[in-house]
């Protein structure tokens, strides 16, 4: 079965940092491009970033530029997104995906994770 498991996600006080991790089983991370997206209460779900296949392109929504850094294990079949300088308005679920592409990609994702949880509060 193929699956993505997202943790790391907590609350954390303003200023404060978290790291995602990303765990696939059932299938190699090795072929796919991966995403970050995240929902918080009462708005749609936003990308945030994504990773090329072998980890050599990224990109980042404009509010994340300079704070989220976006990598990858292939060895560990693993992805993760470094989140420094949270801001209240990161609250959200974030959520990984995976698409079966070379490049990063916004959207058409096939593969999601259930999300985790990151709450930035004083």
């Amino acid at each position: 079965q193929l699956q993505l498991v997202e943790s790391g996600g907590g609350l954390v006080q303003p200023g404060g940092s978290l790291r995602l991790s990303c765990a696939a089983s059932g299938f190699t991370l090795d072929y796919f491009a991966i995403g970050w997206f995240r929902q918080a209460p009462g708005k749609e779900r936003e990308w945030v970033s994504c990773i090329s296949r072998h980890g050599g392109s990224t990109k980042y929504a404009d509010s994340m530029k300079g704070r989220f850094t976006i990598s990858r294990d292939n060895a560990q079949n693993t992805a993760y997104l470094q989140m420094n300088s949270l801001k209240p308005e990161d609250t959200a679920i974030y959520f990984c995906a995976a698409t079966r592409t070379l490049m990063c990609v916004r959207s058409g994702y096939e593969y999601w994770g259930q999300g985790t949880q990151v709450t930035v509060s004083s």
